[in-house]
């Protein structure tokens, strides 16, 4: 990976491991370079060796010479590092076929349940465009994303923020967990069907992205072991967790079902921290009901749920102060974007919670407002009919309430303050 670009529009030469790229006149320069593709013009930045010599190792791949600024780490240390472009990608014809199927089955499905849905709608500024967008009854807007081609991370977050901004609850659907959807806007995975299967009625369960919450004492008696130690260690665990996962194991969600639940607002997005580092997410779709119980135990998240995490430009970075190196280094990259990402979205339980003791506020006990009240003739009636003593013995020295009797073995308790006495 390169430690530099050349600015085309300025005409300077970037050292990406100064804290001011070498130019400390341009304070915006970091924010400029570092903006997504679709945000700048594509040729903004060049390899070094391209524009000193006229030649670089990637055209040797008939790869362009204009660059992108991406973070790499490597032993602990993030630096910025400059990456050839890659080749754009054309979504195949398999995957623009079920796209097209995805779509056709969302849609059919919203209209079944008597839903709206618009194919490639468009909002009135024509800053999106959105696969399918379902409206509910209530007016809940979800606007269906089938993602079969590969995708940018930007460009997930990208899209689902103008979504948000227009009202319209992002829902990304693909049939991969290595997907930049997954985990990054709310999201489900599906099988790897064909299109003709997914235009299908055949049943299409919806994989990861669904889950439920699980709350439980962790004592030797229970069902699930332990999560932090294999065995018991005595705390409250409260995460998610994927259907088949729950206990008792809880019904896989089909997609034709998502469309309808997701719109009527039976399911709802979840945006969960983890508890070991807050800087991690899980996103998911869960029962409104799971929700609501799971903010009385948390409170609700600070950010807006479906918020998108936007980091600092500038967090993290190491400068390491080299010289400027302008050697073309494709042939020697150990990274480039066609790596296949890492699975994600599958772990057994997400956002997992361990306390020390259950949280008070997930106690709900009853408000007693009224006590029995029973007069003395009843008490005397009660004792005849049940063949047993009465109950009140006499008053209490300390209070003056009645003082009953409890129990063959003459036990006597006060009714007002509780005192107990010697039996008589």
């Amino acid at each position: 990976m390169a430690n530099g670009v050349f600015h085309t529009a300025y005409g300077i030469e970037i050292n990406l491991t100064l804290p001011d790229l070498g130019h400390p006149d341009r304070p915006g320069l970091l924010a400029e370079i570092t903006a997504p593709v679709d945000r700048r013009e594509r040729e903004l930045l060049e390899c070094l060796e391209h524009h000193r010599d006229g030649y670089c190792q990637a055209e040797e791949d008939d790869r362009a010479p204009w660059m992108t600024i991406r973070r790499r780490t490597v032993g602990g240390r993030t630096v910025w590092v400059a990456a050839h472009l890659p080749v754009r990608h054309i979504p195949t014809a398999e995957e623009s076929a079920k796209q097209d199927a995805m779509k056709e089955r969302i849609a059919r499905a919203a209209e079944r349940h008597g839903l709206r849905a618009e194919v490639e709608a468009r909002a009135a500024d024509g800053r999106i465009r959105t696969d399918v967008l379902v409206t509910g009854e209530s007016g809940l807007r979800i606007g269906w994303e089938a993602q079969y081609a590969p995708i940018s991370a930007e460009t997930v977050r990208r899209r689902s923020r103008r979504a948000t901004e227009h009202g319209i609850v992002p829902l990304w659907v693909t049939d991969t967990d290595r997907s930049a959807a997954v985990e990054r806007a709310p999201w489900a995975r599906v099988d790897n069907f064909g299109w003709r299967e997914i235009a299908s009625s055949l049943a299409m369960v919806v994989r990861a992205g669904v889950r439920h919450l699980q709350q439980w004492k962790c004592l030797p008696s229970s069902e699930r072991p332990c999560p932090v130690n294999g065995s018991f260690c005595n705390r409250f665990h409260t995460g998610w967790y994927l259907p088949a996962l729950c206990l008792p194991a809880k019904p896989p969600t089909e997609v034709d079902e998502l469309v309808v639940a997701s719109a009527d607002g039976e399911f709802v997005p979840m945006r969960v921290p983890s508890q070991s580092d807050p800087r991690s997410v899980s996103r998911m779709w869960v029962p409104a009901a799971d929700r609501d119980r799971w903010h009385a135990a948390f409170g609700p998240d600070d950010e807006e749920e479906g918020a998108l995490d936007q980091p600092a430009p500038d967090a993290g970075i190491t400068y390491t102060r080299q010289e400027l190196d302008p050697t073309c280094r494709y042939g020697e990259e150990t990274f480039t974007f066609d790596d296949p990402r890492p699975r994600r979205g599958n772990s057994a339980g997400a956002g997992l919670h361990t306390l020390d003791e259950v949280p008070e506020r997930l106690f709900r006990v009853p408000r007693q407002e009224r006590r029995l009240v029973v007069t003395e003739p009843q008490r005397e009636a009660a004792a005849v009919a049940h063949g047993c003593e009465a109950w009140q013995v006499g008053p209490c020295a300390g209070c003056g309430s009645p003082i009953h009797r409890y129990g063959a073995r003459g036990v006597h308790a006060c009714a007002g303050c509780r005192t107990r006495v010697a039996g008589r």
